[in-house]
Protein backbone atom coordinates (compact mmCIF):
# COMPACT_ATOMS: atom_id res chain seq x y z
CA UNK A 1 0.00 0.00 0.00
CA UNK A 2 1.51 3.22 -0.96
CA UNK A 3 1.13 6.69 1.78
CA UNK A 4 1.28 9.44 -0.65
CA UNK A 5 2.11 12.90 0.64
CA UNK A 6 1.92 16.40 -1.10
CA UNK A 7 4.48 18.85 0.51
CA UNK A 8 4.03 22.71 -0.50
CA UNK A 9 6.51 24.63 -0.19
CA UNK A 10 6.45 28.72 0.63
CA UNK A 11 6.16 31.78 -1.49
CA UNK A 12 3.57 34.21 -0.15
CA UNK A 13 1.18 35.03 -3.21
CA UNK A 14 3.18 32.59 -5.46
CA UNK A 15 0.93 30.08 -3.69
CA UNK A 16 -1.28 31.14 -6.80
CA UNK A 17 1.07 29.45 -9.05
CA UNK A 18 0.82 26.02 -7.19
CA UNK A 19 -2.91 26.12 -6.92
CA UNK A 20 -3.34 26.50 -10.50
CA UNK A 21 -0.82 23.26 -10.55
CA UNK A 22 -3.40 21.31 -8.49
CA UNK A 23 -6.10 22.48 -10.55
CA UNK A 24 -4.12 21.41 -13.53
CA UNK A 25 -3.54 18.04 -12.31
CA UNK A 26 -7.10 17.27 -10.45
CA UNK A 27 -8.98 18.10 -13.72
CA UNK A 28 -6.62 14.76 -14.86
CA UNK A 29 -6.86 12.70 -11.77
CA UNK A 30 -10.46 14.00 -10.10
CA UNK A 31 -10.02 11.71 -6.64
CA UNK A 32 -6.04 12.62 -6.97
CA UNK A 33 -6.67 14.86 -3.52
CA UNK A 34 -8.64 12.33 -1.53
CA UNK A 35 -6.02 9.76 -1.87
CA UNK A 36 -3.09 11.83 -0.20
CA UNK A 37 -2.23 10.57 3.46
CA UNK A 38 -0.56 13.58 4.17
CA UNK A 39 -0.09 17.10 3.03
CA UNK A 40 2.55 19.22 3.94
CA UNK A 41 3.21 22.94 3.97
CA UNK A 42 5.24 26.02 5.02
CA UNK A 43 3.85 29.25 5.15
CA UNK A 44 1.85 29.86 1.73
CA UNK A 45 2.10 26.19 1.67
CA UNK A 46 1.04 25.30 5.03
CA UNK A 47 -2.33 27.34 4.89
CA UNK A 48 -3.15 25.39 1.06
CA UNK A 49 -2.01 22.24 3.09
CA UNK A 50 -4.30 23.00 5.41
CA UNK A 51 -7.50 23.90 3.19
CA UNK A 52 -7.03 21.07 1.47
CA UNK A 53 -6.73 18.91 4.52
CA UNK A 54 -9.91 20.48 5.48
CA UNK A 55 -11.32 18.89 2.54
CA UNK A 56 -11.53 22.70 0.26
CA UNK A 57 -11.00 22.42 -3.09
CA UNK A 58 -8.05 23.91 -5.12
CA UNK A 59 -10.47 26.61 -6.78
CA UNK A 60 -11.63 27.85 -3.31
CA UNK A 61 -8.09 28.32 -2.56
CA UNK A 62 -7.71 30.36 -5.13
CA UNK A 63 -10.51 32.21 -4.16
CA UNK A 64 -9.35 33.27 -1.05
CA UNK A 65 -6.23 34.53 -2.90
CA UNK A 66 -7.94 36.65 -5.42
CA UNK A 67 -10.98 37.66 -2.94
CA UNK A 68 -8.73 38.35 0.04
CA UNK A 69 -5.90 39.12 -1.30
CA UNK A 70 -5.86 43.14 -1.04
CA UNK A 71 -7.01 42.65 2.34
CA UNK A 72 -4.03 39.92 3.24
CA UNK A 73 -1.70 41.83 1.71
CA UNK A 74 -2.96 45.79 3.13
CA UNK A 75 -0.37 48.52 2.95
CA UNK A 76 -1.39 51.93 3.83
CA UNK A 77 0.97 54.89 3.52
CA UNK A 78 -0.25 55.66 7.29
CA UNK A 79 1.31 52.14 7.96
CA UNK A 80 5.04 52.67 6.17
CA UNK A 81 5.21 56.08 8.10
CA UNK A 82 4.56 54.20 11.74
CA UNK A 83 6.74 51.41 10.28
CA UNK A 84 9.24 53.38 9.36
CA UNK A 85 9.18 51.87 6.10
CA UNK A 86 9.90 48.46 7.44
CA UNK A 87 12.37 49.31 9.47
CA UNK A 88 10.63 50.27 12.74
CA UNK A 89 7.99 47.10 11.97
CA UNK A 90 6.10 44.52 9.62
CA UNK A 91 5.04 45.46 6.12
CA UNK A 92 1.74 44.20 6.65
CA UNK A 93 -0.24 44.34 9.18
CA UNK A 94 -1.38 40.12 9.84
CA UNK A 95 -5.96 41.38 10.58
CA UNK A 96 -6.20 40.93 7.31
CA UNK A 97 -4.63 37.35 7.20
CA UNK A 98 -6.08 36.01 10.63
CA UNK A 99 -9.79 37.24 9.64
CA UNK A 100 -9.53 35.35 5.85
CA UNK A 101 -8.74 32.71 7.61
CA UNK A 102 -11.23 32.49 10.58
CA UNK A 103 -13.85 33.06 7.74
CA UNK A 104 -12.62 29.90 6.23
CA UNK A 105 -12.07 27.50 9.48
CA UNK A 106 -14.04 29.77 12.00
CA UNK A 107 -13.13 27.26 15.38
CA UNK A 108 -11.72 23.80 13.51
CA UNK A 109 -9.22 22.29 14.85
CA UNK A 110 -6.08 19.78 13.52
CA UNK A 111 -7.85 16.94 14.84
CA UNK A 112 -11.20 18.38 12.90
CA UNK A 113 -9.45 17.34 9.53
CA UNK A 114 -9.89 15.16 7.21
CA UNK A 115 -6.02 14.04 6.52
CA UNK A 116 -2.69 14.03 8.37
CA UNK A 117 -0.70 17.50 8.27
CA UNK A 118 2.67 18.64 8.53
CA UNK A 119 2.90 22.20 9.04
CA UNK A 120 6.35 23.85 9.40
CA UNK A 121 6.98 27.10 12.44
CA UNK A 122 10.09 28.21 14.35
CA UNK A 123 9.17 29.06 17.52
CA UNK A 124 11.32 31.80 19.40
CA UNK A 125 11.26 30.87 22.95
CA UNK A 126 10.23 27.52 23.72
CA UNK A 127 9.37 29.38 27.47
CA UNK A 128 10.99 26.40 29.54
CA UNK A 129 11.38 26.66 32.75
CA UNK A 130 13.02 22.80 32.93
CA UNK A 131 16.81 22.81 33.88
CA UNK A 132 16.47 19.54 31.17
CA UNK A 133 15.39 21.43 28.78
CA UNK A 134 17.25 25.02 28.18
CA UNK A 135 14.88 28.03 27.40
CA UNK A 136 15.77 28.10 23.42
CA UNK A 137 14.10 28.82 20.31
CA UNK A 138 13.81 25.61 17.54
CA UNK A 139 11.66 24.67 14.90
CA UNK A 140 8.25 23.08 15.13
CA UNK A 141 6.63 21.17 12.94
CA UNK A 142 2.81 21.49 14.10
CA UNK A 143 1.02 17.67 13.20
CA UNK A 144 -2.37 16.19 13.82
CA UNK A 145 -0.88 12.33 13.95
CA UNK A 146 -2.45 10.99 17.54
CA UNK A 147 -0.36 10.24 20.83
CA UNK A 148 2.43 11.66 22.37
CA UNK A 149 3.44 15.08 21.23
CA UNK A 150 0.38 15.37 18.87
CA UNK A 151 -0.88 19.17 18.06
CA UNK A 152 -4.95 18.19 17.03
CA UNK A 153 -6.28 20.39 19.80
CA UNK A 154 -4.16 23.86 17.94
CA UNK A 155 -6.61 26.29 15.96
CA UNK A 156 -5.71 25.86 12.23
CA UNK A 157 -6.12 28.97 12.32
CA UNK A 158 -3.55 29.69 14.95
CA UNK A 159 -1.24 27.33 12.69
CA UNK A 160 -1.82 29.03 9.55
CA UNK A 161 -1.14 32.78 11.35
CA UNK A 162 2.14 31.14 12.62
CA UNK A 163 3.67 29.14 9.41
CA UNK A 164 2.74 32.25 7.30
CA UNK A 165 4.41 34.69 9.95
CA UNK A 166 7.39 35.70 7.64
CA UNK A 167 9.94 37.90 8.89
CA UNK A 168 9.76 41.52 7.87
CA UNK A 169 6.62 41.10 6.06
CA UNK A 170 4.15 40.04 8.72
CA UNK A 171 4.05 40.69 12.25
CA UNK A 172 5.44 38.00 15.12
CA UNK A 173 2.52 35.69 16.08
CA UNK A 174 1.89 34.20 19.39
CA UNK A 175 5.73 33.39 19.51
CA UNK A 176 6.09 32.41 16.11
CA UNK A 177 7.84 33.08 12.99
CA UNK A 178 7.71 31.53 9.39
CA UNK A 179 8.69 27.94 8.53
CA UNK A 180 10.58 29.26 5.90
CA UNK A 181 13.33 30.03 8.21
CA UNK A 182 14.31 26.22 8.47
CA UNK A 183 12.30 24.60 5.50
CA UNK A 184 10.62 26.56 3.64
CA UNK A 185 10.49 23.45 1.21
CA UNK A 186 9.19 20.90 3.68
CA UNK A 187 9.61 17.55 1.96
CA UNK A 188 11.99 15.87 4.08
CA UNK A 189 10.54 17.37 7.11
CA UNK A 190 7.38 15.34 6.01
CA UNK A 191 9.51 12.13 4.75
CA UNK A 192 10.78 12.16 8.34
CA UNK A 193 7.01 12.27 9.98
CA UNK A 194 5.81 9.49 7.55
CA UNK A 195 8.45 7.10 8.68
CA UNK A 196 8.62 8.06 12.02
CA UNK A 197 7.66 4.65 14.39
CA UNK A 198 5.55 6.68 16.78
CA UNK A 199 3.53 8.90 14.11
CA UNK A 200 3.05 8.16 10.35
CA UNK A 201 4.54 4.30 11.09
CA UNK A 202 5.17 3.88 7.32
CA UNK A 203 8.47 1.84 5.70
CA UNK A 204 10.31 3.88 3.40
CA UNK A 205 9.55 1.85 0.56
CA UNK A 206 5.79 2.10 0.90
CA UNK A 207 6.61 5.89 0.94
CA UNK A 208 5.72 8.03 -2.46
CA UNK A 209 6.38 12.08 -1.94
CA UNK A 210 4.87 15.18 -4.57
CA UNK A 211 6.66 18.20 -4.23
CA UNK A 212 5.39 21.42 -5.48
CA UNK A 213 7.58 24.90 -5.76
CA UNK A 214 5.37 27.93 -5.66
CA UNK A 215 8.31 29.08 -8.78
CA UNK A 216 12.40 29.14 -9.30
CA UNK A 217 13.59 32.61 -10.32
CA UNK A 218 17.31 33.30 -11.05
CA UNK A 219 18.48 35.74 -8.32
CA UNK A 220 22.03 36.42 -6.82
CA UNK A 221 24.10 38.53 -5.57
CA UNK A 222 27.07 40.20 -8.51
CA UNK A 223 29.54 41.32 -4.45
CA UNK A 224 32.47 39.10 -5.07
CA UNK A 225 34.42 39.43 -2.12
CA UNK A 226 32.46 42.40 -1.17
CA UNK A 227 32.53 43.35 2.65
CA UNK A 228 28.87 43.46 3.72
CA UNK A 229 27.80 44.30 7.37
CA UNK A 230 23.85 44.26 8.69
CA UNK A 231 22.57 47.33 6.84
CA UNK A 232 24.15 46.35 3.77
CA UNK A 233 22.95 42.52 3.78
CA UNK A 234 19.17 43.79 5.09
CA UNK A 235 16.48 42.00 3.30
CA UNK A 236 18.61 39.67 1.32
CA UNK A 237 19.25 37.90 4.37
CA UNK A 238 16.04 37.23 4.44
CA UNK A 239 15.76 35.94 1.14
CA UNK A 240 18.00 33.87 1.73
CA UNK A 241 16.89 32.32 4.41
CA UNK A 242 13.63 31.54 2.51
CA UNK A 243 15.07 31.11 -0.69
CA UNK A 244 18.57 29.05 -0.22
CA UNK A 245 17.26 26.28 1.47
CA UNK A 246 14.36 25.08 -1.34
CA UNK A 247 16.82 22.90 -3.46
CA UNK A 248 18.19 21.05 -0.14
CA UNK A 249 15.12 19.41 0.39
CA UNK A 250 14.73 18.30 -2.87
CA UNK A 251 18.53 16.81 -2.78
CA UNK A 252 17.77 14.87 0.05
CA UNK A 253 14.42 13.69 -0.91
CA UNK A 254 15.68 12.33 -4.52
CA UNK A 255 18.85 10.69 -2.94
CA UNK A 256 16.33 8.68 -0.41
CA UNK A 257 13.22 8.25 -2.69
CA UNK A 258 14.24 7.82 -6.26
CA UNK A 259 11.99 7.41 -8.49
CA UNK A 260 9.20 7.53 -5.73
CA UNK A 261 9.67 11.43 -5.71
CA UNK A 262 9.17 14.37 -7.95
CA UNK A 263 9.21 17.34 -7.61
CA UNK A 264 7.22 19.91 -9.81
CA UNK A 265 9.21 23.64 -10.09
CA UNK A 266 8.51 26.18 -12.55
CA UNK A 267 10.73 28.56 -13.52
CA UNK A 268 9.93 32.06 -13.48
CA UNK A 269 11.25 34.86 -15.59
CA UNK A 270 11.22 37.42 -13.07
CA UNK A 271 11.40 37.43 -8.85
CA UNK A 272 8.12 38.33 -7.40
CA UNK A 273 8.03 39.17 -3.87
CA UNK A 274 5.79 37.66 -1.46
CA UNK A 275 2.93 40.52 -1.75
CA UNK A 276 2.79 41.76 -5.45
CA UNK A 277 -0.85 41.29 -6.36
CA UNK A 278 -0.19 42.30 -9.61
CA UNK A 279 1.45 39.34 -10.74
CA UNK A 280 -1.21 36.64 -10.01
CA UNK A 281 -2.62 36.89 -13.71
CA UNK A 282 1.60 36.25 -14.45
CA UNK A 283 1.46 33.18 -11.87
CA UNK A 284 -1.77 31.38 -13.11
CA UNK A 285 -0.32 31.93 -17.01
CA UNK A 286 2.79 29.87 -15.57
CA UNK A 287 1.21 27.23 -13.81
CA UNK A 288 -1.31 26.90 -16.84
CA UNK A 289 2.10 26.81 -19.57
CA UNK A 290 3.77 24.81 -17.62
CA UNK A 291 4.56 20.67 -18.65
CA UNK A 292 3.05 18.59 -16.64
CA UNK A 293 3.59 15.08 -18.40
CA UNK A 294 6.45 13.87 -15.89
CA UNK A 295 3.85 14.40 -13.30
CA UNK A 296 0.91 12.77 -15.14
CA UNK A 297 3.05 10.14 -15.29
CA UNK A 298 4.15 9.82 -11.91
CA UNK A 299 0.31 10.70 -9.92
CA UNK A 300 -0.69 7.60 -12.55
CA UNK A 301 1.27 5.09 -11.27
CA UNK A 302 2.04 6.50 -7.31
CA UNK A 303 -1.64 8.38 -6.36
CA UNK A 304 -4.26 6.65 -8.68
CA UNK A 305 -4.78 3.03 -7.55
Amino acid sequence: MTYRILSIDGGGIRGVLSITILQRLQKEFPHFLSKINLFAGTSTGGILALALAAGKTPDLALKLYVEKGKEIFKDTTFDNIKDAFGLAGAEYSNTGLINALREEFGDMRLKDLNTRVLVASFDLDNESANMDMPRTWKPKFFHNYPGEGSDENELVVDVAVRTAAAPTFFPIYQGYVDGGVVANNPSLCALTQAVDKNTGKQRLTSVALLSLSTGGYPKYLDVMNADWGLLKWGKNLIDIMLEGSLEVAHYQCTRILGQRYLRISPRLSRPISLGNLAEIPALVKTGQDYNLDAAYKFIKKYFSD
